[in-house]
């Protein structure tokens, strides 16, 4: 009687209960996803607001006013302080430096530290107050918004003048938005802002990252709808499509529905939310903040990572090293002995210097191979060392003790000359080294203007140097150079410095340069060949006048004057070989190597130059000391490109460095083939890479390899590629904040990265996989027992439980001991440092796949059909026994399973299986409208469950001993 009361009159009623309850759950299961998504987005709107509310100053006819960055409009006269980066792109009017120009950091838009020189529009400048920019009539005119944050073209005209004064614009007058004032105080001119800005028209678009995972297990999800389809559609036939067949087929959907895990989306954000927890809280990465909750298993997935170098891999101090002389070398031990050859003075140099103007028109030969031989090594220190503190763009800076205001702005009496108060600014980090080195022996630079150098001896004298011409570095000369006037002997001299493979057909024969360069090189120190030569009058002002000339041809005008000055550049005298270290970041090496270990593939992505992202590539170990490098020549066009990929396709095992020009060519006709190169090379490096040339690298290796990619970067031109890469990590150093705001990840150091990776991104991953799975076996276990139960009883399309016991079975029965799974670890953290081999395993993505799911689905079969027909084969008289055994069973199965999936316990693991248990048995009492309370007490309800139990799990448990015994995982091989 109770059997048929229970299979058809009461059904309607209670399918449409069962439906309204799975519409709550899904009800609260989109709460907890919107709500997760809220808490990032309202975290990135106050990141977004704060940037947005800082203060600057606005220049107006009644003074100054403060203005928030988010309302600066075009047109606007805006005051930037030293040290305050840039809000909008602006044509630069108006400095407190007296040259009329001040040095800017660009680090934030274009990679490089280098310091770069910008120079006030002259009309502006030459201006007695601050006050009378408001007193004249004038306008910008600027092109369109361009991508190239290299160049500019505009004008500046001043039309209250007669006749009106016309000026043209140039990249040298501009000052791009959130690059960083590092001299004086400026005045500019906003022409574009917001979107139309150099560094976020160089931004891509963040994208809605989803992790691998998720997208898997999306995919098992579909193939469990299709099952759930399937199943109805076999319990229909097998009905025999009776009376209205399609009701029956929509009672089976829903009855079958549990196969669906909805709770799935629930226990994940909740797993990756403990994972975010346990990330910030680890204290062997200290200062490491979750910004994107979605994807820490995407730190577990990972194959290639692309990397930054300025500030990255490097701290961007240079500290000099070593001097080498030829036949001496001074290193970081031996400085003092060069001290002491400069306290002296040296008549030797002086004879020489003298006799230099009267030897100077005779052969070049014969007038430097003899000095050669009469040079003791006091003169060559004193020649080297002059010539270093001469050779550069190095300029001084003393700091103002009063605040800079008004009117007052350009008064100088107030600045302190003291060494104590000198700073140096220069556009290379090299440079500034140099100059501090030749400080620190006894050579100081003192002041520098755009005519002028003087320098300091050790004895207190004051040199001055009258500066006749300077010939910039650039990337294709690889050198710079200055030509200069003693005052006091009127000796003119022209002195080089630059890159070895540059200055080694310039300067005299010599036998060791080439050694001593690879040398240095190998120890990691970045190389310059410093030489001279020595020019008579006649020869100075003959070279000046075609130089001139050159200068003011309107075709070929860049060929003509660098033939020029390679007319100087001819059997130049070498004076020494000096050797600059860029400092790596603390363990950049041994996590560069961890990393490799485990099967990541390191790209450099720099916007430096080839050289010197090529010197640190060799000495943090990028690229091993038995590694070849690759250097991809320059291409142009389509045949070139071609020549040189045939080139490269011919070396095997050989690291590829590449420029960001070479590579936007191959990227346009042989996309596939640089991709499938590059692919192959253990270690890849770009330099002169732009923001939006790393973005694609990024996407790149997406689209051709599919494998996961993360991007490190810690300046504001990595925000693209951190924002394209699968996960982005950010490093909070000298460059700012913006890198680790718009990344997914933040740490402090680089090194912490490995820690990041090896032991929390592989336990996010393995943790979901477990969890993910789990939870489908939970839907899909009842589900079997709900089809043998209606296969049982004649295709009743009615519920197996009603009410609290499905409820309760989905939560406070077996949620805390599956979501406990989040805790599990296979290897102590120690053990997945100690082998990142480990790392290699996820990567293939055997931890969830198709077979661990078919696996899952085999064992739910298995439980569900013995537990509901062992439930069947022992009931009584009475059908509610059923239901009181197989439910019991069913939750002391799934949490006997959860102990068989854990592989190391945690006491919240115990207190967990503990406490469900005991919810369990206290409802008991309060469910005898399911049950018959008084069986559930008997001797019989116990021995019965414990049978059933037995055979739907001990199997399981001998399988998995076996399986550990014969062919055990590879962690265990380390931690037995």
């Amino acid at each position: 009687m109770y059997l048929t009361r229970y299979l058809y009159p009461e059904s309607h009623e209670e399918l449409l209960q069962l439906h309204v309850k799975r519409r709550m759950t899904q009800g609260f299961v989109l709460a907890v996803t919107i709500m997760r998504e809220a808490i990032d987005e309202f975290r990135r709107f106050q990141r977004d607001k704060e940037v947005n509310s800082q203060l600057y100053s606005k220049l107006t006819v009644r003074g100054k006013v403060q203005v928030k960055s988010s309302d600066i409009q075009v047109g606007d006269l805006i005051i930037v302080e030293k040290n305050q980066r840039i809000p909008s792109d602006m044509v630069f009017l108006r400095t407190s430096e007296k040259a009329g120009s001040c040095f800017i950091r660009t680090d934030q838009l274009d990679g490089e530290t280098d310091w770069k020189l910008k120079v006030a529009v002259s009309c502006t400048q030459r201006l007695p107050a601050l006050g009378d920019l408001f007193s004249i009539s004038a306008y910008v005119y600027a092109q369109k918004p361009q991508l190239d944050i290299h160049s500019f073209e505009g004008t500046f005209t001043r039309e209250d003048s007669d006749p009106p004064i016309h000026e043209s614009l140039s990249i040298e007058n501009t000052l791009w938005a959130n690059t960083i004032v590092a001299s004086g105080t400026v005045i500019g001119v906003v022409i574009y802002t917001g979107k139309e800005t150099r560094s976020v028209m160089n931004t891509s678009n963040p994208k809605n990252k989803v992790g691998l995972l998720d997208l898997e297990l999306n995919q098992l999800t579909k193939a469990l709808f299709v099952a759930l389809v399937a199943l109805s559609v076999v319990m229909v036939t097998l009905q025999g499509f009776v009376g209205p067949w399609y009701r029956s087929l929509f009672r089976f959907l829903l009855l079958f529905s549990y196969i669906i895990p909805i709770s799935l989306r629930v226990n994940l954000d909740m797993g990756k939310a403990a994972y975010g927890w346990m990330i910030m809280k680890d204290e062997s990465i200290p200062g490491t903040v979750v910004r994107t909750s979605t994807i820490p298993e995407e730190l577990g997935r990972l194959v290639y990572l692309l990397t930054d170098k300025t500030g990255t891999l490097t701290q961007n101090e240079m500290v000099f090293k070593r001097l080498h002389l030829g036949t001496v070398s001074y290193g970081a031990d031996t400085m003092d002995e060069i001290q002491g050859h400069l306290r002296n003075p040296c008549p030797q140099m002086q004879s020489q210097a003298g006799g230099n103007n009267a030897s100077s028109t005779p052969p070049r030969k014969a007038q430097s191979s003899a000095p050669k031989v009469r040079k003791s090594v006091s003169s060559r220190v004193h020649e080297a060392v002059k010539a270093i503190a001469l050779c550069h763009n190095v300029s001084p800076v003393y700091e103002s003790r009063a605040g800079v205001g008004g009117e007052a702005e350009y008064a100088e009496a107030d600045q302190d000359f003291s060494d104590g108060n000198r700073t140096y600014q220069a556009a290379s980090p090299d440079e500034v080294a140099l100059v501090q080195w030749t400080e620190s022996v006894g050579l100081t630079l003192v002041s520098r203007d755009l005519g002028s150098v003087q320098l300091r001896t050790p004895s207190g004298q004051i040199q001055t140097y009258c500066i006749l011409q300077m010939f910039p570095f650039t990337s294709e000369s690889k050198r710079m150079g200055v030509i200069v006037r003693d005052e006091s002997t009127a000796e003119i001299t022209f002195y080089m410095k630059g890159a070895d493979v540059a200055m080694s057909s310039i300067v005299q024969y010599n036998d060791w340069l080439e050694e001593e360069c690879g040398n240095m090189a190998r120890e990691g120190l970045r190389t310059l060949v410093v030489a001279k030569r020595a020019l008579t009058e006649e020869q100075y002002q003959d070279f000046e006048s075609r130089y001139s000339q050159a200068k003011l041809s309107i075709h070929d005008r860049a060929l003509k004057v660098a033939a020029v000055v390679e007319s100087l550049e001819r059997q130049m005298e070498l004076l020494c070989l000096t050797g600059v270290e860029d400092r790596l970041q603390a363990d950049v090496r041994p996590t560069l190597e961890l990393l490799r270990n485990a099967g990541i593939k390191i790209w450099m992505l720099t916007g430096d130059k080839l050289e010197t992202a090529t010197c640190i590539a060799k000495s943090s170990h990028l690229v091993s000391r038995t590694q070849d490098i690759h250097i991809f020549r320059p291409v142009t066009n389509r045949g070139e490109a071609h020549l040189e990929l045939n080139a490269f396709r011919r070396k095997h095992d050989c690291a590829l460095v590449i420029s960001g020009d070479s590579l936007e060519v191959c990227l346009k006709y042989y996309e596939h083939e640089l991709a499938e190169l590059a692919c192959q090379c253990p270690a890849v490096v770009c330099c002169r890479c732009s923001p939006t040339q790393k973005a694609r690298i990024a996407k790149l290796l997406q689209h051709h390899t599919g494998k996961r990619t993360c991007a490190v970067g810690d300046g504001g031109n990595d925000v693209s590629m951190i924002q394209a890469a699968d996960c982005g990590i950010g490093i909070e150093g000298k460059e700012g904040r913006q890198a680790s705001l718009a990344a997914d990840f933040s740490v402090t150091q680089f090194r912490h990265i490995g820690r990041l990776l090896m032991v929390h991104g592989r336990s996010s991953y393995k943790r979901s996989a477990a969890l993910g799975q789990f939870v489908m076996h939970r839907g899909l276990i009842i589900s079997t027992m709900q089809a043998v139960f209606s296969s049982v009883f004649y295709f009743a399309s009615v519920p197996l439980y009603q009410g609290f016991l499905m409820v309760g079975y989905a939560t406070i029965y077996t949620m805390f001991p599956v979501f406990s799974l989040v805790l599990d670890q296979d290897v102590k953290p120690e053990t997945a440092m100690l082998y990142p081999e480990l790392y290699k395993d996820l990567t293939k993505g055997r931890s969830l796949s198709f077979k661990t799911f078919l696996v899952w689905v085999l064992i739910s079969i298995y439980q569900g059909g013995i537990l509901m027909y062992g439930a069947l084969l022992l009931f009584e008289s009475e059908f509610v026994h059923v239901l009181a055994i197989s439910f019991t069973a069913l939750i002391l199965t799934e949490l006997l399973m959860v102990a068989l999936t854990i592989r190391t316990w945690h006491w919240l693991m115990a207190v967990a299986e503990v406490l469900s248990l005991g919810c369990y048995v206290a409802s008991l009492a309060f469910l005898n409208e399911y049950f018959d309370v008084a069986f559930i007490t008997t001797v019989t309800f116990v021995w019965k469950v414990s049978a059933i139990t037995m055979v739907s799990c001990l199997p399981l448990y001998v399988l998995k001993y076996l399986k550990r015994k014969l062919s055990p995982p590879s962690y265990t091989k380390l931690t037995s």
